[in-house]
């Protein structure tokens, strides 16, 4: 019988997006988004290093595996990024304040106003014509 890897779970969130994610050590970082790897998941170089960026700022190695659903790109990669920096402050409290003085712990609170009745978007107003 194998024995059972230790992994350490948190859920990161971003607009529409939800992350949830699994941490187990390995010697060097790799990430699995929904079966796929890290680069093969997100569209842009930019969005992968964005959902490492917990990672590399604190110079650790984990296998990471990951469940996202709902949002874009950009809200996805910054949820992951939201449950890693999560996972790693249950597993060593001392990335605490570097990862909080980043802004990785805090869950964005801002999303999408909603649309009024009467107005063409959320403040939008219908053109308006004197004539």
């Amino acid at each position: 019988m194998a024995t059972k890897e230790r992994y350490v779970e948190a859920v990161g969130r971003r607009k529409t997006a939800s992350a949830r994610v699994r941490l187990v050590p390995a010697k060097h970082s790799s990430m699995t988004v929904n079966g796929k790897t890290a680069e093969e998941y997100f569209p842009l170089a930019v969005l992968v290093k964005t959902a490492f960026e917990s990672l590399t700022s604190t110079n650790s190695a984990y296998a990471v595996s990951v469940h996202v659903s709902g949002g874009g790109h950009k809200g996805q990669a910054t949820a992951v990024r939201h449950a890693i920096s999560r996972a790693l402050t249950e597993i060593t409290p001392e990335f605490r304040k570097d990862l909080k003085q980043r802004g990785f712990l805090k869950r964005d609170p801002r999303k999408k106003e909603r649309k009024k009745f009467g107005l063409k978007k959320a403040r939008r107003a219908p053109q308006w014509s004197k004539r």
